[in-house]
């Protein structure tokens, strides 16, 4: 199974605020089922900076920089296409976008992430099946 770090805040936003699409410099032809993993690291500044980013009922809703899940795989999500415009308010001009459905949050499972798409080790992989058929 393959996974997708984010910025913690951006993780949250897809697995519960409804963020469908991630926006990202290259394209992909990558399809089906992925892991949200949400980066370890992340300043207080780029909390505040990415919350202010955020539709302001969202801004409400996250949690606090203290509570924020970091370091984990958050969720599951369906990657169903790439591409280089949208009408959703996640869109960002100028890049690709990545179109997620089906968002689905776990318990999280602590693993260290990587840039890209990446392959989750099978340990971890079992865990999020018991999860995601639960």
């Amino acid at each position: 199974m393959k996974a997708l770090t984010l910025r913690p805040v951006w993780a949250w936003a897809v697995i519960y605020a409804g963020k469908d699409i991630e926006n990202r410099t290259w394209r992909t032809q990558l399809r089906g089922t992925i892991a949200i993993h949400a980066s370890k690291g992340l300043t207080r500044a780029e909390y505040k900076a990415d919350v202010k980013r955020l539709p302001r009922r969202w801004q409400k809703e996250i949690p606090a920089f203290e509570e924020m899940t970091r370091g984990a795989i958050v969720g599951v999500v369906d990657l169903v296409d790439c591409v280089a415009e949208s009408k959703s308010r996640w869109f960002n001009e100028g890049s690709y976008g990545f179109v997620l459905k089906n968002a689905q949050a776990i318990n999280p499972v602590e693993c260290t992430g990587a840039l890209g798409f990446w392959d989750i080790p099978a340990d971890i992989v079992r865990k999020l099946k018991r999860w995601i058929q639960s």
